[in-house]
C-alpha cells in the first residue's frame, strides 16, 4: 500500500492511525478464520482469509484489505479480542 495514503487513513470508529499488518498478526487472525470463530463488528463471520489488512494504534482493531483498496467500514471491523492468541 503507498505510505502516503496509508499516512492518512484512520479508524472510522475511533479515528486513531492506522498500520499494515504483520505476517505473524496475520498468521493469527486466518487461524481464527479457519476454524470459524471470528466475527465482524456486526456480527457476521469472518469466512475468508485476509491476505492484508490495516490494524489501529492501540491494536484493537483491524480493518481488511480486499484488492488493494482498504475495507474501512465500521460494522466489518474485526475486534482483536476474540483472537486468544494475537500478538500483542
Amino acid at each position: 500500500m503507498d505510505r502516503r495514503l496509508l499516512d492518512i487513513l484512520c479508524c472510522p470508529s475511533t479515528r486513531q492511525p492506522l498500520a499494515m499488518l504483520q505476517a505473524h498478526e496475520l498468521e493469527a487472525i486466518n487461524r481464527a478464520v479457519a476454524v470459524g470463530s471470528l466475527r465482524c463488528a456486526d456480527g457476521s463471520a469472518q469466512a475468508e482469509p485476509l491476505r492484508e489488512g490495516l490494524i489501529t494504534r492501540d491494536r484493537k482493531l483491524v480493518y481488511r484489505i480486499a484488492d488493494g483498496i482498504p475495507v474501512l467500514l465500521a460494522d466489518e471491523a474485526i475486534s482483536c479480542a476474540q483472537i486468544t492468541d494475537f500478538p500483542t
